[in-house]
């Protein structure tokens, strides 16, 4: 067994070296100025470890952040590098680029309103930005997206109206639509109204409810899981979305765990975020 086992152990001495050598896996702050929006707007992106190999190309998830927090959050609070690492380390999902823009830095959302016309940002500039200057499958059926909280309703809404563009959609503790009787309706800040305007004028379930045959069968195109605690706030808004989803007849996933709306539970939704969003990259779609 000795005479086995050193090699094998000399092999994964090697192999770790190696993928120290080559600086990957890393975590990158960035920043592309927005002619949409008239200012910089900052990223972090994550490269796997093989992202040293120039040969290689991959899929990309755009994982979004909630309200008061910007694009470090999955960083320096979802632990998102360590926990993608150990992931795709252990082969429970293919080697990703995750990219976590900024929508909270000068107004906060994800939708369009007066003078904050973000989802025009995200799509016209940010999207080839990044598919540009990253080596990245710059196609639907290697792009996913997936958020929480308000960024889970972003996720959601950019997958409802652009299905085109998103193979699979992964809503944590999502904000499906506009909240009544909560801090967020009763905050009196001006770009926080001009932010829940924006939900309401885009509810994801009003989207789902109203659509007709042949938007339901585009939404239908996407891949949905959604995940939320059983003690959540928005829990009740959660359960109206798929609701919504079950009258049109468009196929889903749905897990409630135990918790609510923290940083533990986002954290814990990536083991199963990141599996989920690769297999359905390319040829591994279910």
């Amino acid at each position: 067994m000795k005479r086995v086992f050193l090699p094998v152990l000399l092999m994964l001495l090697a192999l770790q070296s190696a993928i120290a050598q080559s600086g990957y896996p890393v975590m990158l702050e960035s920043s592309m100025y927005s002619d949409t929006l008239g200012c910089d707007k900052s990223y972090c992106i994550y490269l796997p470890a093989s992202y040293g190999d120039e040969s290689k190309n991959f899929p990309v998830l755009y994982l979004l952040h909630g309200l008061t927090d910007n694009h470090t959050a999955w960083r320096d609070k979802g632990c998102v590098e360590s926990i993608a690492t150990a992931i795709f380390a252990e082969g429970n999902a293919q080697e990703m680029i995750i990219v976590m823009p900024d929508a909270g830095t000068v107004y906060d959302g994800y939708f369009n309103c007066e003078g904050w016309h973000y989802e025009n940002f995200f799509f016209s500039e940010f999207i080839p930005h990044i598919e540009g200057k990253y080596r990245i499958k710059a196609d639907k059926e290697h792009r996913a997206i997936a958020g929480l909280s308000m960024g889970g309703g972003g996720a959601t809404g950019y997958a409802l109206r652009h299905s085109g563009m998103f193979s699979s959609a992964y809503a944590m503790s999502a904000l499906m639509g506009m909240v009544e009787n909560t801090w967020i309706s009763r905050d009196t800040d001006t770009r926080r109204r001009a932010l829940m305007q924006s939900v309401a004028q885009y509810n994801n379930i009003a989207i789902v409810e109203s659509a007709g045959k042949a938007v339901c069968s585009e939404i239908a195109s996407v891949r949905w899981f959604i995940d939320v605690g059983d003690d959540d706030f928005l829990f009740d808004n959660n359960m109206d979305f798929i609701r919504a989803m079950r009258k049109q007849r468009i196929p889903y996933q749905l897990r409630v765990r135990e918790g609510g709306h923290t940083w533990q539970y986002w954290q814990e939704a990536l083991y199963s975020a990141l599996p989920f969003v690769s297999r359905g990259f390319g040829s591994n779609a279910e």
